[in-house]
Parts: C-alpha cells; sequence; structure tokens
C-alpha cells in the first residue's frame, strides 16, 4: 500500500490548505482511508510536487502569525540542535530502510534475469525471441537508471515529506483525531495552542500537571524541567507534561480535549491592561494581558467579565483568537453612567493598570466539525465575536470559503474595516461585503442573491437582538436549516 499521509501533511506537501482537501474529498476527487490520504492519491490529484512554499499559503502563515503573540515568532525558527540531531538521527533510519528495499529490489531483478536466461535457452524459437528482447530491455533499463536515475514525482514527494519532518513534526490527539505541527523549539502545547486545539492546560510552566498527556508513538524531548511530579508508574505508561516537552519525530498522544463549551472550566485570572486604542470618541479598543502563567482558555466567540479594581464590570464578546490567548481583545462602547464605561474612557485608565478577567461564557461558537462554507453576518459592535471566530477558522484551516457581511449605520462606523480588507486581500476564499446604512431585510436580500446554496453553508449572525431575530427568521423561511445558523445576542 503507498504511504498514507495525514490531511494536515498532505495539505504541506500538496502546497494548499486543509479546506481544499476537504473539499476535494467531499466532492469525490479525492479518495481517503481511515481520515488519512495516499501519496499515490495524492500525486493523482496534484500531480506538479514542488519543494518551494506556494503563495497562496505563505499568505495564509502571515495572517496566522499575526494573531499571535510576539513570543512565538522565535518558536517558528530552526528546531533546538539536539531536536534537529535527533530528527536526523530518525529519518536516516527511514533513508536507510528505503536504500536498502532498493538495493533489495535491485539484487531480485538481477535474479529475475538470471532465471530467465536458461529458460529462454530451451524454450521454442518464438518464445525465446521473446524472453531474449525482454532481458535485452531489461538490462538496457538497469543499466539507464543507474547512470541517469531520474526522479519521479513520488521520489519528489518523499523528498518533500523528509524535508518537512526536519522541520517540523505532526502530532495527533485521540481520540479525537485531530493533529497539528510543532515546529521550531515549541512545546507541544503552544503548538496546539496556535493549532487552535482546546487540550487541557493549567499553569502553562510544569507546576499544575493539568497538560499531562500519554505519549503513544514517538519520541519527545523535555525543553525545560517541571515541578509537577509524575509517579513511576506514570512515567513507565509514557506519561508527559506537553508544556515541557517539544516533538522530535511525528507523534502519537492520548490526551484530554475541549470539545464543546461544557468541557472548559471557568476560570478567574488576575491581568493586566496592555494597549487603550480610541477608535473615535464612543469606541475604545482594550487589549488585556494574562499572566504567561495563566492563560485563558475560550472558543472563539464567547465572552469573558471584565472587573477593574474597584469592581466595576463588564461582560464582552472576546474580539480575539484563542490561538493568541494571552493577548485579550475587547471593544468597548462608551455607555453614559456606566461606571466600567466611564473609568475605561477616563484619563486615569493606564497601561499596566489590573483587571480580572472571569470566564469564558457563551454558546455561540464555531462548528469545528463542519467544512462547509461561512457566511458570517455583522450588526454594529457584532463584529467583535464576529472576528474572532473568523481569527480561529483561518487559524484551524478548516472552512472553505468565506463570507462576511457587516451592516454599520454609517461606512464611518466600520472600524475593522482595514481588517475586513486585509482578510479579503490575503485569502484567496475570503470574501467581503460592506452595507451601511441597511436594515435587516435589505441584508437578507443581499445574502440570498451571493447565495444561492445557504442550505448547505454554516450562518453566523451576532449583533442586537432585534436585528439578529430579523436576519435568523428571514433565513430559515428561506429554506436554511436551524441547526446551520448560530445567533449571538448582545443587548
Amino acid at each position: 500500500m503507498s504511504q498514507l499521509l495525514s490531511l494536515s501533511r498532505a495539505a504541506r506537501l500538496a502546497d494548499v490548505s486543509r479546506a481544499e482537501l476537504q473539499r476535494r474529498i467531499r466532492r469525490g476527487e479525492l479518495a481517503t482511508f481511515e481520515g488519512q490520504i495516499a501519496a499515490s492519491e495524492l500525486l493523482r490529484v496534484f500531480p506538479q510536487v514542488s519543494l518551494e512554499n506556494s503563495e497562496a499559503l505563505e499568505r495564509v502563515e502571515r495572517i496566522k502569525a499575526a494573531a499571535l503573540p510576539k513570543t512565538h515568532e522565535r518558536d517558528t525558527a530552526l528546531p533546538d540542535p539536539r531536536v534537529l540531531v535527533s530528527r536526523l538521527r530518525s529519518l536516516s533510519e527511514v533513508l536507510v530502510r528505503q536504500v536498502s528495499a532498493l538495493d533489495a529490489a535491485e539484487r531480485l531483478l538481477g535474479e529475475v534475469a538470471e532465471r530467465l536466461s536458461p529458460i529462454a535457452e530451451r524454450a521454442a524459437s518464438e518464445t525465446a525471441a521473446r524472453l531474449a528482447e525482454t532481458l535485452a530491455w531489461l538490462d538496457t533499463e538497469r543499466r539507464a537508471l543507474k547512470e541517469r536515475p531520474k526522479p519521479d514525482n513520488q521520489a519528489r514527494l518523499f523528498a518533500k515529506d523528509t524535508f518537512l519532518r526536519i522541520m517540523a513534526a505532526n502530532v495527533k490527539i485521540i481520540p479525537s483525531g485531530h493533529d497539528f505541527f510543532v515546529e521550531g523549539t515549541e512545546s507541544i502545547l503552544d503548538a496546539s495552542v496556535r493549532a487552535g486545539l482546546h487540550l487541557a492546560y493549567g499553569c502553562y510552566s510544569g507546576n499544575c500537571g493539568a497538560c499531562k498527556a500519554r505519549l503513544l508513538s514517538g519520541e519527545v524531548w523535555k525543553t525545560r524541567e517541571h515541578d509537577f511530579v509524575l509517579s513511576e508508574r506514570e512515567k513507565q505508561m509514557g506519561y508527559i507534561i506537553a508544556c515541557s516537552n517539544t516533538a522530535v519525530t511525528d507523534l502519537v498522544l492520548e490526551a484530554a480535549e475541549a470539545l464543546s463549551v461544557e468541557d472548559l472550566p471557568e476560570q478567574e485570572i488576575r491581568a493586566s491592561v496592555r494597549k487603550i486604542e480610541r477608535i473615535g470618541d464612543e469606541l475604545i479598543e482594550l487589549e488585556v494581558q494574562t499572566p504567561r502563567t495563566r492563560t485563558l482558555r475560550f472558543m472563539a466567540g464567547q465572552r469573558a467579565l471584565l472587573t477593574l479594581e474597584d469592581g466595576a464590570a463588564a461582560e464582552l464578546p472576546i474580539a480575539s483568537c484563542p490561538c493568541n490567548a494571552r493577548h485579550l481583545h475587547f471593544f468597548v462602547r462608551r455607555r453614559r453612567g456606566d461606571p466600567f464605561c466611564e473609568q475605561i474612557f477616563g484619563r486615569d485608565m493606564h497601561h499596566g493598570q489590573l483587571i480580572t478577567v472571569k470566564g469564558p461564557s457563551g454558546r455561540f461558537v464555531l462548528d469545528e466539525e463542519s467544512a462547509e462554507p461561512a457566511v458570517f453576518v455583522a450588526f454594529g459592535d457584532g463584529i467583535a465575536p464576529i472576528k474572532s471566530l473568523i481569527e480561529h477558522a483561518v487559524s484551524i484551516d478548516i472552512v472553505e470559503s468565506y463570507h462576511l457581511y457587516w451592516m454599520v449605520a454609517a461606512a464611518d462606523a466600520q472600524h475593522q474595516a482595514n481588517w475586513c480588507r486585509a482578510m479579503r486581500d490575503s485569502l484567496d476564499n475570503f470574501a467581503y461585503t460592506p452595507l451601511a446604512d441597511s436594515n435587516p431585510a435589505e441584508a437578507i436580500t443581499r445574502i440570498l442573491a451571493d447565495h444561492r446554496d445557504l442550505d448547505r453553508r454554516r450562518i453566523y449572525v451576532a449583533g442586537p437582538s432585534v436585528q439578529v431575530e430579523a436576519v435568523a427568521r428571514g433565513l430559515e423561511s428561506a429554506g436554511v436549516p436551524a441547526g446551520n445558523l448560530a445567533a449571538e445576542r448582545l443587548d
């Protein structure tokens, strides 16, 4: 059987997104075997394998990198020398097996020729002539391969896969089946967060043991010592601390993973204000930074309760990606007489001021099991959870295509227009339709005109209750199944 590749590895080798592979699988253009793709099948659909990265994937990587904290930039460099040596040693064993197999095949061909020669001598004239012709052809082809070997697409695929295995290791999580890449010197936990997965963790520094996982196959390397003590039995069973180990080779890990909002614990974190950026007289973008050892675990689209030192509080949608869980972004709309808003907009609010983050809350999250095209509809400040959903969807690379509609009272109220245009310009499968001074009925008309197949699309709507409910009713009347529509009411 041809070499089997995970979906993530196959996407990298073919220089396409996971979403593109999933689209072809759904259409029957690409066959899979137990959730994996055979190398021969990948080459059939993508015959041109290049060792160079595609421009499209580079654009996606830049978008994902922009959503990550600066501390991750050093983690995507070359692996640590000791990890690199281990990977090279592991791959050398693979290459030895491949070379041995080629030598064995060459010897086998030689034995075939030796066995056929006496048969040709004793055979009838016509058969003897055909055997002699076959033996001459076999001898010519063997000499030509030795003198001028011609790499085929299978060989190129193997070469590229070997190169990628040196640069990054693939980790598969069971029982979920999710997988991700560990690059540079980053820990397994860091890589899982960057990939948008929700593995269990607590302190992020090796003290609590919450990120304990069982290594079923592969080799890891401890990047730092940890205070949490694994029992001798746990060590024998292969348990490791994910925040303190990196992957040397491809891994299979048994690990706890949050698959729904119920799986995430409520957390309370003492954080600090990192940035206060005014977007006009009535709106502020607030960035809150959590301690390195207490990163907030949340799902894209959820909310958090922010409490200032004097007790003033507000629950707001998180407007950033879970892959950047230390740097939480919020849009704060001025509300006269509200103690929290008055302080945020006041002159005394400053960088480093303490703020308590409690959460997450809310069920408006991305359907991560669906790769169907997605339509995102934001009314006014509904852009906050929608932005989080989109950044997360791009990070985990599962959605086939995106279309964002943002409706505001006036064109100058689209304070994230630059972000929207950047996404549209960077992603070939991203469409952005700004709508100013539009009502829900006009929005529905535009959406229906753009998409004739809304019954096979996931739709996410966020904003004030009146507008959200009007759009939800209109889309359901147009044939959108209720299960395909998620709504977040911000009142």
